[in-house]
């Protein structure tokens, strides 16, 4: 499936970043524990996968990259309006190794300075958690900084420049948390409690629905 530009929405004031930052958003996924496919999901009014877009543009981060993979034209017409590029990762069954590797060749143009992932099963992530990452990280100089959740360091993560290489050879279901860990005390890292929720089952769907107002 050959990549597509989505249309660039009305323009909108979101914050600049002083270096180029790319945003990789992941949905390749097959949902197989849902049952159905979890980005298209109703959550206040719109889909999963259009909030976790809307989190995503709202960051100021330039280029954003939607890698799709079990499921492309579904969720291409999601976000046809909003500022980002969406591409198709071929070869997503072999895991979320090769969707990075899709989504940084989209961004490697740009020659960002730094690279921010997000996946779309984690609606309670906001444009506020991903500013802060990046803003640490700029700040710092980490070659990662990650959130923190539970006993755990991991994505949404930003990583350096220095760092994209190492995404490169990550093989198969390896994620970017192994990445994060090898780092250990090099890794920069942002309180986000709220990530202990994803949306990976039909149970996971129900807390989430019930932590909204009603």
């Amino acid at each position: 499936m050959p990549e597509s530009p989505a249309e660039s929405a009305s323009s909108a004031t979101t914050p600049a970043f002083p270096r180029t930052v790319a945003l990789l958003l992941l949905a390749a996924g097959a949902s197989t524990r849902m049952g159905q496919p979890k980005q298209l999901l109703p959550y206040r009014g719109r889909t999963l996968l259009r909030h976790a877009a809307e989190t995503a543009v709202a960051t100021g981060c330039t280029p954003i990259v939607l890698v799709t993979g079990a499921i492309h034209d579904a969720l291409a017409a999601e976000v046809t309006d909003l500022p980002l590029q969406i591409t198709h990762n071929p070869a997503w069954r072999t895991g979320m190794a090769s969707s990075i590797k899709v989504g940084l060749a989209m961004v490697a143009d740009a020659h960002p300075t730094a690279c921010l992932i997000m996946l779309t099963d984690q609606p309670l992530v906001t444009p506020e958690l991903l500013r802060l990452l990046v803003a640490q990280q700029q700040q710092n100089q980490a070659p990662i900084v990650a959130a923190a959740y539970g006993d755990t360091l991991g994505v949404p993560a930003i990583f350096d420049q220095t760092m994209l290489p190492a995404l490169h050879q990550l093989e198969g279901a390896q994620g970017a948390t192994r990445l994060i860990a090898s780092l250990g005390a090099a890794v920069g890292h942002v309180p986000f409690p709220a990530g202990l929720l994803d949306v990976d089952t039909p149970e996971q769907y129900a807390a989430l629905l019930s932590t909204e107002p009603i």
